[in-house]
């Protein structure tokens, strides 16, 4: 899929689960999960094993359907094979300017993690599509992304870590572009209890809960 379909379609959905598992065949199933529940994006975390192989196992199977993404990219070569492996996005805890200058040049969108004004920007100039605020909960939460908004309103922040239910509507009306969120959704006592509904239940919620916050509900 073309890059600027693949951030069109993050930018509507608002969404990006994150799947940071112990096994490869939990990260499977719990991708899945996630689809049913309505989300047509999906982060596979390079710490999840076999992550490579589940990136190109779900890339497969669901073709467009589902945009699968590379998570926890901490460098070029890591990048590369992510993309290969069918990767259509790429996103990382921190920046490395290799790894962006890769995705810019494999026309991938590229989503680096950053914490404060200095580092977005660094992100930003350096060609990233969106910039991830990371962590966002322990940084102020949605106060925080909103004085980032105050300066930098040309820049679409991705804020994760600690993104729940619970904050999500204040976090998307703060002014992100798009939630990631992984242990809240993807939890890994339900995947070791196999309650794949609740995934499914709460993917919903969280798309809902999305939608009405861009609406002013």
């Amino acid at each position: 899929m073309e890059k600027s379909a693949v951030l069109d379609r993050i930018r509507a959905e608002g969404l990006i689960p994150v799947v940071r598992l112990a096994a490869s065949q939990y990260a499977t199933e719990a991708a899945d999960a996630l689809r049913e529940g309505g989300s047509s994006l999906i982060e596979i975390t390079m710490t999840v094993p076999g992550a490579l192989e589940v990136i190109r196992e779900l890339s497969q199977r669901y073709g467009s359907e589902i945009l699968v993404g590379a998570g926890t990219v901490l460098d070029a070569e890591t990048g590369r094979a992510a993309i290969l492996a069918g990767a259509q996005f790429l996103v990382s805890p921190a920046i490395d300017l290799d790894l962006i200058q890769l995705a810019r040049h494999s026309n991938v969108v590229v989503v680096p993690g950053a914490m404060t004004p200095t580092e977005i920007l660094t992100a930003w100039n350096a060609g990233a599509d969106m910039v991830k605020v990371f962590p966002a909960a322990q940084l102020g939460g949605a106060g925080y992304v909103k004085a980032l908004r105050g300066p930098l309103p040309h820049i679409p922040l991705v804020p994760t870590g600690g993104v729940n239910l619970q904050n999500a509507a204040s976090f998307i009306q703060a002014g992100a572009a798009a939630l990631g969120a992984g242990g809240e959704l993807v939890d890994k006592k339900l995947v070791r209890e196999r309650k794949f509904h609740v995934i499914r239940q709460n993917t919903q919620a969280f798309l809902k809960t999305i939608r009405d916050a861009r609406r002013g509900e």
